[in-house]
């Protein structure tokens, strides 16, 4: 992978206002694959003190965003589709990763799988990405 294109990921993921709100960390990056981690926390329990959908769908997305771009140009969502398996224990460290499993000049793939610290199977996703081309915009940032 190009060492530009990871650095500026990652930066890009260190001060990103989504990730910092759900404390989204990205802790492997390569050409095609992600690893983001989350804690689950109280502030992120639906009605019934259980992870919302949603939190686990952001961890989901961030892992899919970052192995998309990941080729260095932009790469937006057409679509996930999220099968939820199990629900996470309070407090729980959660690790999602993104796999690419075919890419075209146009569109690519995802397998993405979230687990817990136990190893246990969380949510599973598969996802597809418009692939457009242009340079990420963020590139060219001086490093801080």
């Amino acid at each position: 992978m190009d060492r530009s294109v990871r650095d500026a990921i990652l930066r890009a993921v260190e001060t990103e206002p989504f990730a910092l709100k759900f404390g989204l960390k990205l802790v492997e990056l390569e050409e095609g694959y992600s690893k983001v981690e989350m804690t689950f926390t109280p502030d992120m329990e639906n009605l019934f003190g259980m992870a919302h959908g949603g939190a686990l769908f952001a961890l989901m997305d961030e892992a899919f965003e970052t192995a998309s771009n990941s080729h260095g140009t932009v790469a937006v969502a057409l679509s996930m589709t999220v099968s939820y398996v199990r629900a996470p224990d309070r407090g729980s460290r959660l690790t999602a990763e993104a796999r690419e499993y075919s890419r075209s000049r146009k569109t690519a793939n995802y397998d993405i799988k979230v687990h817990d610290d136990q190893g246990r199977l969380i949510a599973s996703c598969q996802a597809l990405v418009y692939r457009k081309g242009t340079p990420l915009p963020f590139l060219d940032s001086p490093t801080p």
